[in-house]
């Protein structure tokens, strides 16, 4: 009989762990999911990945699914359509330019109220790329994925011509124009291109002290004060001796590809091609700050994060605390990317330290954030852009008036930015 109550008894014991079992295992499964939107491709993808996936072995509460949304311009419409039917992500990449749109609809949170919880240190941020961090006072986004214009610089062609990286707005068009060469009508090197783009207009329209943008966001602010005719008229000055190449809308690798090849001598593109052109290019290879012309500036450019209003703030501020505080995710995605550092300790780490020591173009990208500025901020800027596009191609491609041109795109914004 006594026997018989042991067996009983470790029978009901075993019964009582198996059934506690399945609901430690299934517990152990149920880790909080916080959904993560992102815009990279190729490499910079693979990167991302790696990050999520080692974020969620190092705690066993949340697991971050990382979902590629296509480039910037489709994440926004996508999370768009997320918005309006509240299927938003808990946490999304947004190009730059647009946080602001975001943020004046009311769909991002605040983070001012957790930064302190979550080890974010917002004087650790580089100044220059938090101008699309702030909306009415609250902190809507943070950097990450960031990026300015640039010069990169064929040093070789330089060098073989007896000429000094420019760094005036006069210093550029002599360089630019003495490494024209031209066979009868027929241009074979131009001396300067860009990409298809308003990052670069914009960009000499604040090296001429101009804003585009006034201050509150209301008006077109470069057209009266002939700032704008400044700029273009410097453009189509160097295009006019074939010292610019200036693409159609869809050549942007083909400017790309004429720098590789040595048809041009300088290109602007962004901080973001650096390892690429280190990699492939076959000649001396160097970068320098954007030419001035009253003073030194530059926008910037890339993406910041944001947490989406109704999602698990919790769960999305601890994956931020650990994409800005871990080296894996911080010092490794900057240094293996080619974007820049967006804190002063990611600048100061060794990891950034030592291969700027072996590629010191990517120094140069860095200290020229000091200069950085945006004066595009507004929620109508992508309605804006559209105009400025249009002025843009009007000018470079169809040689219409400069003067009036603007005049046009002035008033055709003025009225998007009074609804």
């Amino acid at each position: 009989m006594k026997k018989l109550k042991e067996i009983l008894l470790l029978v009901i014991t075993a019964a009582l762990f198996i059934s506690l079992l399945p609901a430690k295992l299934t517990h152990a499964q149920e880790r909080e999911t916080i959904n993560f939107w992102y815009s990279l491709g190729g490499r910079n993808e693979e990167l991302i990945q790696n990050i999520v996936k080692e974020f969620n072995k190092t705690q066993d509460k949340y697991e971050v699914v990382a979902t590629y949304q296509g480039n910037y311009d489709e994440t926004v419409q996508k999370l768009q359509q997320a918005i309006a039917s509240n299927t938003q992500p808990d946490i999304s990449m947004i190009e730059r330019a647009y946080v602001q749109q975001f943020a004046e609809s009311a769909t991002l949170v605040d983070l001012t109220p957790y930064l302190e919880q979550y080890n974010i240190n917002i004087d650790d941020f580089v100044p220059g790329l938090l101008g699309h961090s702030y909306f009415n006072d609250g902190l809507v986004s943070l950097p990450f994925n960031r990026s300015t214009p640039i010069m990169h610089v064929n040093k070789s062609m330089l060098e073989e011509n007896g000429l000094e990286i420019p760094k005036t707005w006069e210093e550029l068009k002599e360089v630019a124009n003495a490494l024209v060469i031209k066979e009868g009508d027929e241009i074979q090197r131009y001396g300067l291109t860009m990409p298809y783009d308003t990052w670069f207009p914009i960009a000499m329209i604040t090296q001429s002290n101009g804003r585009f943008f006034n201050e509150d966001g209301s008006a077109i602010d470069f057209v009266d004060n002939g700032v704008g005719h400044t700029v273009f008229s410097f453009l189509k000055d160097l295009q006019s001796t074939g010292a610019l190449y200036y693409p159609g809308s869809s050549s942007a690798e083909d400017v790309v590809q004429m720098f590789f090849s040595g048809k041009v001598g300088l290109i602007y593109s962004s901080t973001g091609s650096i390892g690429s052109f280190i990699e492939n290019l076959e000649f001396d290879y160097t970068t320098a700050f954007l030419p001035q012309n009253e003073k030194i500036s530059t926008p910037t450019g890339g993406a910041n994060i944001a947490l989406l209003n109704n999602g698990n703030i919790e769960g999305a501020m601890t994956f931020i605390d650990f994409l800005v505080n871990d080296p894996v995710a911080a010092e490794s995605f900057i240094a293996e990317s080619g974007y820049l550092p967006f804190t002063y300790s990611i600048a100061e780490s060794d990891t950034i330290q030592e291969q700027w020591e072996k590629e010191p173009m990517r120094r140069t990208a860095f200290e020229q954030l000091e200069y950085a500025e945006d004066t595009n901020k507004s929620p109508k800027w992508p309605e804006v852009m559209h105009e400025f596009f249009s002025a843009i191609e009007a000018i470079m491609y169809d040689n219409e008036d400069i003067d009036q041109t603007l005049e046009e795109f002035k008033n055709n914004s003025n009225t998007i930015l009074s609804y």
